[in-house]
């Protein structure tokens, strides 16, 4: 179809002169006009494109209508073709229903009646033509938009591609990315396992010196002052392995806190006299607490702990001397990036050399140290650190070099009153008793550790069988043998560990109490709290053994009590 086909005017007027006549009319107004000779030619030229059709009614008298009425039935929705009719004088009934039908038929029709002057029928065409011409312009808007659609389809198919190809590459380049950060953080790993083992071995090694040391110079010691100072700095040296496990413990967050209302200004001011032996003569301690300092929730053993460190730290970096400020501040509606509430902050301030930058960003890292081989194991700051974490705080350092150090710890504000009591080391302990006590199943896989406790239950005035396993010792109960209490190590050979072993006894011999021991109690702490087990941590004294057993032996006592009342 043509663009010059779509302004030709077609003329159906078989009979008579109407067809000639109207073509000649039309040309000569600069009309492109096309008579046709039969219905379906007219179809045919509707085909190829056409501006208006006129027709004359008797044309259609007794015609087959319908592939005209199909053509027209079939237009494309831009399309409405015009028709202009030319009807006759004929005005019979059945004239004027036949009329109205092909009316309804051609659907934009003008009628014009017989006699008809030549500038009404010519007008009447031109009408028909701009109107046929707006549905052009239609269709030439709607063909864009179509044209647009497409384009913009492609466009789309092309950039989805593109962010395809673009997305492929960027997936390639995380999985290199993080297969590179992976093998940074194996290569981060195996550092820090040199650091922890290098660390660990020279401090426990320095106090197993001591301990070793001191055994071998024990028995070749007569003077009982000397025995009495060896025997002092053996015990201080298995205290500082204690400690070290704790801190190992507290930088890992695996150390167990018990977080109570603590009154910070009472508890760190009753550690003076520690501070004061702990101290150099030439370096002084102030503290400074409002009168309204809040309580905060925290473990206070473990409070102190972080508080001794920190003022080991800041004597250590005042080589010279000076003095320690410990400062309390209440600090209502604290928001920063990781906490947010009332807060108590707790500052230790020196007047030392202070620290650079680069060594400020690597004072949390374990083992780090910048003081001298073996004087110090750089997890202080580590336990610090992971201590104000566990106690949903957090922790600030402040330096500069040859201006002093202050290490801010932020802790929870407590809305609970604080115990009246301090937290201290427990000097009222259970006595070792040498009467009979009973009859002590050891289950401990160890045979030097089995050894000194066997000693110490001695010492306690109890009768001592050792099982080296698990299945040993459900063998020795097997056996019928007279046992009072069990008490076993948690971690063991042989498949199944301390706890599984209670559960096991409690199912076979439930009047006998079970006590595990551990020098990572932690490992099954949760199983042993939901079976009602009781768990010694090791390190322990004899009076702490002795407390342990009596309270085991004393709580299957009143558990058996209580079910008696039950049933009865």
């Amino acid at each position: 179809m043509s663009a010059d086909r779509d302004y030709r005017v077609l003329i159906f007027a078989p009979i008579g002169r109407d067809g000639p006549a109207s073509a000649e009319l039309f040309r000569n107004s600069s009309l492109d006009a096309i008579s046709c000779r039969s219905l379906p030619e007219l179809v045919s030229e509707m085909t190829s494109g056409a501006g208006t059709v006129f027709l004359a009614e008797e044309g259609l008298f007794g015609r087959d209508t319908a592939p005209l009425a199909q053509w027209i039935e079939r237009q494309p929705p831009w399309s409405d073709l015009p028709f202009v009719v030319l009807t006759s004088h004929r005005e019979q009934p059945a004239v004027v229903a036949w009329r109205r039908s092909i009316v309804e038929l051609l659907r934009n029709v003008s009628l014009l009646e017989r006699p008809v002057q030549p500038i009404t029928l010519t007008s009447a065409i031109q009408s028909a033509m701009r109107a046929r011409r707006r549905q052009y312009e239609i269709r030439a808007l709607l063909a864009a938009r179509e044209q647009a659609a497409q384009e913009l389809e492609q466009l789309v198919i092309e950039r989805t591609r593109e962010l395809e190809e673009a997305n492929a590459q960027l997936r390639l380049e995380m999985e290199e990315r993080a297969r590179v950060e992976e093998t940074l953080r194996q290569a981060q790993k195996i550092e820090a396992i040199g650091q922890l083992t290098g660390g660990v071995a020279h401090d426990f090694n320095n106090l197993l010196m001591v301990i070793s040391g001191g055994l071998d110079m024990l028995d070749r010691q007569t003077d009982a002052n000397r025995r009495r100072r060896l025997m002092e700095g053996m015990i201080q040296a298995a205290q500082r392995g204690a400690s070290l496990t704790r801190q190992l413990l507290a930088f890992s967050r695996r150390q167990k806190l018990r977080p109570q209302p603590v009154d910070v200004a009472a508890q760190i001011g009753g550690m003076r006299e520690l501070l004061d032996r702990s101290l150099r003569g030439d370096v002084h301690v102030e503290f400074d607490f409002p009168d309204s300092q809040w309580p905060v929730e925290v473990d206070p053993g473990e409070l102190e702990l972080v508080i001794l460190n920190l003022a080991v730290n800041a004597r250590d970096a005042m080589p010279n001397g000076g003095t320690i400020v410990v400062r309390g501040e209440n600090l209502p509606g604290f928001n920063d990036e990781q906490i947010a509430g009332d807060y108590v902050r707790l500052s230790v301030i020196d007047t030392g050399v202070g620290m650079s930058p680069e060594i400020l960003a690597r004072v949390f890292e374990p083992f780090f140290t910048t003081k001298d081989v073996g004087k110090g194991s750089g997890l202080g700051l580590a336990q610090v650190h992971g201590f104000a974490t566990q106690s949903r705080g957090t922790v600030r350092i402040r330096s500069e070099v040859g201006r002093g150090t202050s290490i801010e710890l932020y802790l929870p504000r407590s809305y609970d009153l604080p115990s009246s009591e301090r937290h201290l080391i427990d000097l009222t302990r259970v006595r070792p008793k040498r009467s009979n006590q009973g009859q002590v199943l050891l289950v401990e896989d160890d045979d030097e550790v089995a050894a000194l406790v066997s000693e110490m239950l001695g010492q306690l005035g109890y009768e001592v069988t050792r099982a080296a396993s698990a299945a040993a010792a459900l063998g020795a109960l097997a056996d019928g043998r007279s046992v009072d209490v069990v008490f076993s190590d948690i971690m063991m050979p042989g498949g199944m560990n301390g706890v599984e072993l209670a559960r096991e006894i409690r199912n076979r011999r439930s009047d006998i109490p079970v006590l595990l021991t551990s020098g990572y109690a932690e490992a099954s702490a949760h199983d042993a709290h939901a079976a009602g087990i009781q768990i010694l941590a090791k390190p322990y004294h004899i009076d702490e053994l002795a407390a342990a057993l009596s309270a085991a032996r004393s709580s299957l006592q009143l558990d058996a009590g209580s079910k008696r009342s039950n049933s009865g």
